[in-house]
């Protein structure tokens, strides 16, 4: 379903997101082997069948949006189940590796019944937008030599170096993540990607601390249950 919509090969569901948004709801509710499959697109923006006709190569760069709720009855501990074990069970059909793809991590807490009635009036969508437009066009610049990236969750290692460089303060902030929430090598590159995003936003020409702790939040659910 994923990668081939047929035994002949042909463009699946991720192929068919190229370019766009690919959103997942229930994300457990897939089976894990079906979620497994995400784990190289998601690193190279592309996907290789092969089938008995021949192997062919379709382009998968997308972006995911995936939504799960804490447990399969939305309220750990229904139905006589342990909270920890119902939720824990539920948690474990998306793996590690998966997750570490993944780069921002939001929880978010139920409403409570005042939430519903006194609601602050936020940011603007057309404030929000023009914020965003602006952020892409630094890294349009930045990249404006390197044709194949176009944007900061496509940077390499050498870029990464190179526009995410760290401070001595900022360097021992990382050093601090990486043994508080062990950090993959993975783990490590993206959050520095966000970091970079974030301070884009910010119009910030170098990452600072609030920059760096501002994307370590945004792993939440490693921080606090996978890891």
């Amino acid at each position: 379903m994923f990668l081939s919509g047929s035994k002949v090969p042909s463009p699946g569901e991720v192929s068919l997101a190229h370019e766009g948004v690919l959103f997942l709801d229930e994300f457990p509710e897939f089976r894990r082997s079906t979620l497994e499959v995400l784990r190289q697109p998601l690193e190279d923006g592309k996907v290789t069948i092969t089938r008995a006709t021949g192997t062919l190569t379709f382009p998968a760069r997308f972006m995911l949006v995936a939504a799960m709720n804490p447990s399969p009855t939305s309220r750990q501990g229904e139905g006589g189940n342990s909270p920890g074990v119902l939720s824990q069970k539920y948690r474990d059909r998306i793996s590690g590796p998966l997750l570490d793809r993944i780069d921002v991590q939001i929880e978010v807490p139920a409403l409570k019944k005042e939430d519903f009635f006194d609601r602050p009036l936020g940011e603007s969508s057309g404030s929000i937008r023009d914020r965003v437009s602006a952020c892409r066009e630094r890294q349009s610049k930045r990249f404006k030599e390197t044709p194949a990236i176009r944007c900061n969750s496509q940077m390499g290692a050498t870029e990464i170096r190179k526009y995410c460089a760290l401070g001595e303060m900022t360097q021992k902030m990382m050093e601090q993540s990486l043994e508080s929430l062990r950090l993959s090598a993975r783990g490590f590159d993206r959050v520095l990607k966000v970091a970079r995003t974030i301070a884009d936003l910010a119009d910030r020409p170098t990452l600072i601390e609030e920059d760096l702790f501002e994307a370590i939040q945004f792993r939440s659910l490693e921080r606090n249950y996978w890891r």
